[in-house]
């Protein structure tokens, strides 16, 4: 079907995995028989925006964010013209705390709503218009982080032409983050500071307990700097019992600099906690901010200790993996501590409140796992860019970083390392020994020849005789057991490639591979290795063996097997042979050789290593007929970039800053509370109130996942047994970790009952304290008076 080749983009329906129908007459075109490469492309789309005169007195279909407000975005429309008409009036806004402005505003509104024809609201809220022109003069940094997000998203696309802008109107409002109690007028007096914007919205009381705030920051990146900026802004921990304290165990890099603005050049190869910190004091010198380079989790619960978290405020997430967020989300469930969560992903942000008692955990649900392409489909059935990149990551790692560093641990105790060897005596060990020997043996480099002929070797071998044995094993003919061609979709069938000086990605290839091998062996390496023609007429004294297809290869195609490597039932004595090689070579090196590993850094222009990647998936992608991509692009993939921009960060942060209002306030309900997830580039925005806790009821009790039972004044163990069972539960067995202190089945636990369990955990569990610690949790299980098993909370005992 040759009348499909001319490019030109095509309707098509009823898409599946593969196969679709065309929307047009093909009775005319040859018959398809096979192959042929589908890419899917975003036809342009016009809009015709109405003017601000015809879209004020017809706004159309709104942007919704808010389900739970669907009757909202009318009514803000009709307030704003209210407000503009104030404002054209009074040649002022509305004075905060005024009701006779308040009242006028509310008028207005009215008379305009009567004018409105079709376009009338039914109920114009006084309440919410009251709120309306209380704040109409404030600035709000989370509201401006906000819109600001969303407002720089749309100049990128108004720009670009890339993604779809916002179609005339979207309103938003937090109306729930005000504080709960009827404030007095003289709450939003301004007191000549600061922060008299956000007083004339929240009141003074509000202000004075964001700046008493204790406040835990965790991370120092994209959504830490943001959130570092607002805070400050805000006042939040800028009191005299106020406190903030941020970590990251983190540097700058330069990557950094496009999306963590508190950073600058002069900066990379700092501490990101430290610099961030340094910055937000000068945004607010009265910020009392402590910064730390230290990790969050289990080993550093001595830093992180329990008068650490229970003098906490609220702990505010600012991470980029899901481990962390869990870790920390344990610490506040145990803690009981608000925990403000968020992340982000290109255009897309999501929020989420976990508030004690009130909402589910951030550890209650969770994504699915990422899809992974295949291992095989990695290594020898590539179909698009991705597949390469992954591979030549793989590859980079295995040359120039693995490799040595299994050389110079062999060669640190040979004994031990061989012996280790011995005792795996598995695939994975035979193919470690085989690549170290490979690397002091047939393809140690003494010179920058050498390192060239190396390369120009791998070359040949990734992209001539691996491709050449794979179609000889694999013929363009061959069929599966089912009689299915074996070459069919996704599967692209391979073409060998034929070095040439005269190719210039060949001879980069090249380049950037003897650099780094002769790095690894710490050879020197001249200028003129940058020079093409020079390259080009070292790789012409390299003597390419011709290649000899080999019988019996097993190449692995089953996309279920996670080890491409081969058992053999030789395995072990194949490892004693390579280990009586290495023992050879080894005699051979000069005294106190090693090598030098290379750890991949995507940052470095000039370090070769993304000239090294870029140019084995490139080729390989010229392998199999996949187009191939820039530099740049390769850094984005390999360098595993979780796409990031400064818009959906703003927005992110902003939101959140929105809910820490509330939080602080500490009189609202779950309803009031709201989860976000926005994409800015559809755009997309879904606001919803968070998941109440799972309840467990047990007689006249119930309790959550938040609750924890604490015995204080280091009880006995009958003292313990006793508190359960005035609470109509009895208990039958207690551990700590493994170690079972307590079961009542066993007679010889009966001497244990007055000893206290502090003491128990000591000498049972054979578990010292540390010093920090003031108490320990203990596993308790229970049933009740008709013999079921209950699910209770956390048991704590504090012995301190």
């Amino acid at each position: 079907m040759t009348e499909l080749n001319d490019g030109k983009p095509r309707k098509i329906k009823n898409a599946r995995a593969y196969s679709f129908f065309l929307e047009e007459d093909t009775s005319d075109f040859g018959i398809y028989e096979k192959g042929g490469i589908v890419t899917q492309v975003k036809e342009p789309k016009v809009l015709n925006f109405k003017t601000l005169r015809e879209a004020i007195k017809d706004p159309g279909d709104f942007l919704l964010s808010d389900f739970s407000k669907f009757d909202r975005p009318p009514l803000l429309h009709l307030a704003f013209q209210a407000l503009d008409k104030f404002v054209s009036e009074m040649g002022r806004l509305p004075v905060a705390g005024s009701e006779e402005d308040a009242q006028k505003l509310v008028s207005l509104a009215s008379l305009i709503n009567e004018n409105s024809g079709d376009g009338r609201v039914e109920d114009i809220n006084p309440k919410l218009l009251r709120h309306f022109a209380f704040g109409a003069r404030a600035v709000l940094n989370p509201m401006a982080a906000m819109f600001g997000g969303i407002v720089g998203q749309e100049v990128v696309k108004a720009c670009s032409g890339k993604f779809h802008p916002l179609f005339q109107f979207f309103y938003f409002d937090s109306v729930e983050s005000l504080p709960t109690a009827n404030l007095d007028p003289s709450e939003f007096m301004p007191l000549n500071s600061r922060y008299d914007a956000q007083i004339s919205v929240f009141g003074s009381n509000l202000q004075k307990k964001l700046e008493g705030a204790n406040l835990f920051v965790v991370g120092s990146g994209a959504l830490g700097c943001e959130f570092l900026k607002n805070l400050a802004l805000m006042g939040v921990s800028c009191g005299e019992q106020g406190k903030l304290t941020i970590t990251d165990d983190d540097v700058i890099e330069k990557s950094n600099l496009s999306r963590q603005f508190l950073f600058r050049d002069w900066n990379i190869g700092q501490a990101k906690s430290t610099v961030a910190a340094s910055a937000a004091a000068l945004i607010n010198p009265h910020l009392k901010i402590e910064a730390l380079q230290n990790r969050v989790g289990s080993e550093t619960e001595n830093v992180f200790d329990d008068t650490f978290w229970e003098n906490l405020t609220a702990v505010v997430n600012a991470l980029d993996n899901v481990n962390a967020r869990l870790y920390v989300d344990q610490r506040c469930l145990y803690f009981q501590k608000p925990l403000l969560e968020s992340g982000t992903l290109g255009a897309k942000c999501n929020t989420q409140m976990v508030i004690p008692h009130l909402t589910e955990n951030y550890g209650a649900s969770r994504d699915p796992p990422e899809k992974q392409a295949p291992m095989c489909t990695v290594h020898s059935f590539p179909h698009n860019i991705d597949h390469c990149l992954t591979w030549a990551r793989s590859e980079f790692e295995g040359l120039v970083e693995k490799t040595p560093a299994e050389v110079n641990a062999y060669l640190s105790n040979p004994v031990e390392y061989t012996n280790a060897m011995i005792k795996a005596g598995d695939a994975q060990s035979r193919d470690i020994l085989e690549h170290v020997l490979e690397c002091l043996e047939k393809e140690k480099c003494e010179t920058l020849q050498d390192c060239i002929s190396w390369a120009r070797l791998k070359f040949e071998d990734y992209f001539s005789d691996r491709v050449k044995q794979l179609i000889y094993t694999f013929p363009e003919d061959a069929s599966t057991s089912t009689g299915v061609p074996f070459w069919s979709a996704p599967k692209r069938f391979p073409h060998p490639l034929q070095f040439s000086t005269t190719d210039l990605s060949h001879l980069h290839f090249v380049m950037a591979a003897s650099v780094l091998r002769a790095e690894t062996f710490g050879i020197p390496v001249p200028d003129w290795i940058r020079n093409p023609k020079m390259v080009a007429e070292a790789v012409d004294k390299v003597i390419v063996p011709d290649f000899q297809p080999r019988e019996g290869v097993k190449i692995e195609t089953d996309e279920k097997a996670t080890n491409l490597s081969n058992a053999s039932v030789d395995d072990a004595a194949i490892i004693n042979e390579l280990i009586r090689k290495l023992e050879l070579c080894r005699e051979n090196l000069p005294a106190g050789f090693r090598m030098k590993p290379i750890q991949f850094e995507k940052d470095d222009d000039t370090n070769y290593h993304m000239d090294l990647i870029a140019g084995l998936a490139n080729m390989r992608a010229r392998n199999y007929s996949i187009p191939e991509v820039d530099k740049l692009k390769a850094k984005f993939i390999a360098g595993r970039i979780i796409p990031a921009i400064a818009t959906s960060t703003a927005m992110a942060t902003g939101l959140v800053c929105l809910e820490l209002y509330k939080v602080l306030d500490g009189g609202h309900k779950v309803e009031d509370y709201r989860n976000t997830f926005a994409n800015l580039a559809l755009p997309l925005f879904s606001m919803a109130e968070p998941v109440p806790p799972k309840v467990i009821k047990h007689q006249d009790m119930s309790w959550t996942v938040w609750d924890r039972w604490t015995l204080k004044n280091n009880p006995t163990l009958r003292e313990l047994l006793q508190w359960f069972t005035d609470k109509g539960l009895s208990a039958y067995s207690i551990s700590f970790g493994s170690c079972l202190l307590y079961n009542s089945m066993f007679p010889r636990h009966r001497e244990r009952m007055d000893r206290k369990v502090v003491d128990l955990v000591r000498e049972v569990a054979k578990v010292e304290l540390p010093a920090y610690r003031r108490h320990f949790d203990v596993v308790v299980a229970c049933d009740d008076d008709e013999g079921n098993d209950v699910d209770i909370p956390t048991v704590s005992i504090y012995f301190r």
